[in-house]
């Protein structure tokens, strides 16, 4: 049991938090992210997404950047950054397929994450099936990732590895919603009010 709290603190510690600080990187995000893929064997995956445009360059150098196996050798504590104060709040969103995943957009603006004094508000959760991430080279079953913006474009993300068990709440909620875009890049559901 020990072992199992230890694995979850680890979880929470190093896929709780990941901060972009350079909003030059964000500025390069697309919604069609049809061009790439995450598959390691394709020419389109991860070892070549520096080839693929020149402003992807960046993906040639970087060390640590998706997908990343966090291994357990390399946890550090850091306790500087303060706690995570999350004030979420009942919003409009959209249910959007990217093609390579499924997108939540939250569109009120009204729920936000504090890191010590700044805060990012909550723009879109997203899921991975089979998680972009990986443990100690464990691949997880989904994994979410809930985006933040600061009002400088910093981007703080929380991630959630999930392993298949209990339904989860919001997923069991919009089940039908997404089986109803799954199929159909580009589709979008209104889906009204939901709380985060």
């Amino acid at each position: 049991m020990e072992k199992l709290a230890k694995q979850v603190l680890f979880c929470s510690l190093l896929t709780a938090l990941v901060l972009l600080p350079f909003p030059v990187i964000m500025s390069h995000l697309v919604e069609d992210e049809s061009e790439f893929n995450y598959d390691v064997k394709s020419k389109r995956g991860p070892y070549n997404w520096g080839n693929i445009k020149p402003e992807w360059s960046i993906c040639k150098n970087g060390s640590m950047q998706s997908p990343i196996n966090l291994l357990n050798k390399r946890v550090q504590i850091a306790p500087h950054l303060g706690k995570l104060h999350i004030n979420y709040q009942p919003s409009n969103a959209t249910l959007r397929n990217r093609g390579h995943n499924i997108m939540l957009e939250w569109l009120a603006g009204t729920s936000y994450l504090q890191i010590n004094e700044t805060q990012y508000v909550l723009k879109q959760f997203h899921w991975h099936s089979p998680s972009e991430h990986t443990i100690d080279g464990r691949r997880f079953d989904l994994e979410l990732h809930m985006v933040h913006e600061a009002s400088s474009g910093e981007i703080a993300v929380i991630g959630m590895l999930y392993k298949a068990g209990r339904p989860d709440p919001l997923l069991s909620l919009l089940g039908n919603h997404i089986k109803a875009i799954s199929d159909c890049t580009g589709a979008e559901i209104e889906l009204g009010v939901l709380d985060p």
